[in-house]
């Protein structure tokens, strides 16, 4: 704060420092221990709970401010002030109510009744401890102004240089409210020179209004000649300057008295704060909006989503939440970086945006979920008609750079009080409907329900489960038998992660492997079954057994920049020959970038490993990568060999592919072979390899050595 005039007008004190004593006044005894906490460096503070208490406290203790809460379960605050101003022993008091209203006609009778001030429930703990220590301030100015009044008529000079000399804008007048003085601060603040405004009306120099309705204010020096008594200017009040130049402005007045009492004017001393309220509001934005989209973030949604809750309650009406997660969406930013990811999210914003009404909250929450939370809702079939719009937007491409990319999204819905009853156990909800949507296939949403919950916290264990496994290095690795279709020897082995519950139990990979590509544990479950699977091909080959174990790799694990050097490092590590190892990646895999996909297969092809593509054909690639990458095997996926033997469709499709792999000089296995007619179709076809569970299942470490040793 500026340095007042009461601060600057006191020449020749011995000590004019005294004790500040706030009285705090309100009913909820959280609020009183918050704010007595918020004050109680800078103030004496005195509390109580009820309207009479606070006129005895007031009485007793003569506090300099008194924060008066408006609803009080004996006599109203507004009560509790009007008698305070009428007792000559407390009528000097600075009154602040706080209040959670907002109706204008609670600030109205406020000012009427000689409130100072009003502060909005909930507390801004800070603005409220700015305002009470500039009232305090003012009161220590108000005293230093009653000892230093016997100076003022010696030192009218003095005290002129040091007016024109304070940072404040300062105004005096006459009893009839006009000018007498003005400083150079108040002449930059009004546009007015002092020869000219002196004995103009204080209105006319000063023109004030209501920075939200633009409605005239009336100047607090009117206020405190005709009260008798200091004002604060009106909140969020601004002053147009005679050059149209528009201030946001703030202190207060108070009346001029003589040595005996008489008023024979007023002052007010103000100063702009535009660039504070400026900064005001744009630290409040970026705390409550996302930096990237400007939508609501989680904060300002948390709010929303409470209060429409507490609405819903009210008026029986619905309320949905729609939880929206773009689909593949890391792959999408690791593979083309962060830039095009950053200009995605912005493109969905905008685009979701044009599709909600202004009466729903669009916000974003995470890197790619979006939460749209529609109030109000008289009908299920509206929520429906929402999301299938939702969807169907999102399938137009969105451009980037002059590049096209087709994205799809998982919608996961909670409604209110169907099955949530709160903020925070919608949020859950939607989240758990999202995963289903996702494991669902994607493009898609679900509605939460009892077992999508019981899900929910299945997966939550599962990923406890799998982290666990990761850190102590449990997980285990069994091995499926891959065969020569000519004289059913074992030339290899598919190597399967298993994961086992606390309880000793398998948990299904179709549970924990989405999971691991979902969480970001992906790498580091790749890397442990492909460490376990090298040390147990190099054991087996140590005792005479050359068997060349193949090995999954996720696509995620296929865009770690470090894969190559991974592998190249666990050959290295567990001394095993990279002729021994096949690495299997799906098609889908292969497809996002080709140039680094091409580099990735020559580098690991170059470590003297093999490459196959797994489930061959359910794919939606072309063709022509196989001539120009370094494949060496394809595995017919097992769809097509269950259902061959009756399907003529099925069938045609593995003789395509057995006859594209032999003109390629590929080789060929089959998966999933579970009966002889399969068999013998796959020999007929001369497919080279197989594996299934006609031969034998995946097996643990141990009993797989049974059959090779």
């Amino acid at each position: 704060m500026f340095n007042f005039l009461w601060e600057v007008i006191v020449l020749t004190t011995v000590d004019q420092s005294f004790a500040h004593r706030v009285l705090i006044v309100d009913d909820e005894p959280t609020s009183l221990m918050i704010l007595e906490g918020a004050l109680s460096d800078i103030a004496e503070v005195i509390c109580s709970d009820t309207g009479f208490g606070a006129i005895e406290k007031a009485q007793q203790f003569l506090p300099e401010i008194i924060l008066l809460d408006i609803e009080l379960p004996d006599i109203s605050g507004l009560e509790v002030c009007k008698r305070l101003k009428n007792d000559p022993k407390t009528s000097g008091v600075t009154v602040i109510f706080i209040t959670s209203h907002n109706e204008s006609k609670f600030e109205h009778l406020s000012l009427e009744l000689g409130g100072i001030d009003y502060i909005q429930k909930p507390v801004d703990l800070k603005v409220c401890r700015l305002r009470v220590g500039n009232h305090l301030k003012l009161k220590t100015q108000e005293q230093q102004l009653k000892h230093s009044q016997r100076l003022l008529a010696i030192e009218s000079e003095r005290l002129r240089v040091t007016l024109n000399s304070i940072g404040d804008a300062v105004i005096a007048t006459d009893k009839d409210e006009k000018i007498t003085f003005m400083n150079p601060i108040a002449e930059m603040m009004t546009g007015w020179v002092m020869h000219e405004a002196v004995g103009n009306h204080i209105s006319e120099v000063m023109q004030l209004r209501d920075a939200t309705t633009k409605h005239k204010s009336l100047n607090p020096i009117s206020i405190a000649l005709k009260e008798q008594r200091r004002v604060a200017m009106a909140l969020n009040c601004q002053l147009t300057s005679l050059n149209g130049r528009i201030h946001r402005v703030e202190d207060s007045a108070s009346p001029i008295r003589d040595e005996k009492g008489n008023i024979i004017g007023a002052i007010i001393v103000f100063h702009d704060v535009s660039e504070s309220i400026a900064m005001a509001v744009k630290m409040s934005h970026l705390a409550n909006h996302d930096q990237l989209t400007d939508l609501p973030n989680r904060i300002l949604l948390h709010d929303r989503v409470a209060h429409a809750c507490q609405v819903s309650v009210r008026n029986g009406f619905l309320v949905a939440l729609m939880l929206i997660d773009i689909d593949h969406f890391k792959y999408l930013n690791d593979t083309e970086g962060h830039h095009v990811g950053d200009q995605i999210i912005k493109l969905v914003a905008k685009r979701l945006e044009s599709i909600v009404d202004l009466n729903t909250t669009l916000a974003r929450v995470g890197g790619d979920e979006f939460v749209l939370l529609l109030p109000d809702i008289k009908s299920p079939c509206h929520v429906d008609a929402v999301a299938s719009d939702i969807l169907y937007a999102m399938h137009q491409p969105f451009r980037v750079d002059g590049r096209e990319f087709n994205l799809t999204i998982s919608v996961g819905i909670s409604i209110n009080p169907t099955d949530s009853d709160s903020a925070e156990l919608m949020m859950s909800h939607a989240d758990a409907a999202m995963y289903k949507a996702k494991e669902h296939g994607r493009d898609r949403f679900c509605y939460f329900s009892d077992d999508l919950e019981h899900e929910f916290h299945q997966r939550q264990n599962i990923d406890k489960i799998l982290r666990n496994a990761l850190e102590n290095d449990t997980l285990e690795v069994h091995f499926q038998p891959k065969l020569s279709l000519k004289n059913k020897l074992i030339i290899g082995a598919e190597a399967l992660v298993r994961l086992r519950d606390e309880e000793g139990s398998l948990i299904s990979p179709l549970h924990f492997i989405p999971l691991a590509e979902e969480t970001g544990l992906i790498n580091k479950l790749g890397h442990s079954v492909l460490k376990q699977s090298c040390r147990a091909a190099k054991r087996w080959l140590d005792k005479g057994h050359p068997i060349k174990v193949a090995v999954n790799v996720a696509a995620k694990q296929f865009t770690d920049p470090k894969f190559i050097e991974s592998v190249a490092q666990i050959l290295e590590d567990t001394e095993l020959p990279s002729g021994y190892l096949e690495l299997e990646v799906t098609e889908s895999a292969l497809m996002s970038d080709f140039d680094e996909t091409s580099r990735i297969l020559n580098g690991l092809s170059n470590l003297g490993l093999s490459i196959a593509i797994d489930d061959f054909g359910t794919g939606y690639s072309s063709l022509s990568y196989l001539k120009l990458f370094p494949v060496d095997v394809l595995k017919i996926d097992q769809s097509f060999v269950k259902d061959m033997v009756d399907d003529k469709q099925s069938l045609d499709i593995v003789k395509a592919i057995t006859h594209l792999a032999h003109s390629l000089n590929l080789r060929i296995v089959g998966e999933g072979i579970e009966t002889q007619a399969q068999l013998d179709t796959l020999i007929s076809l001369e497919c080279e390899e197989g594996q299934g569970f006609l031969f034998s299942k995946a097996l643990p470490e141990n009993e797989f050595e049974n059959l090779i040793f």
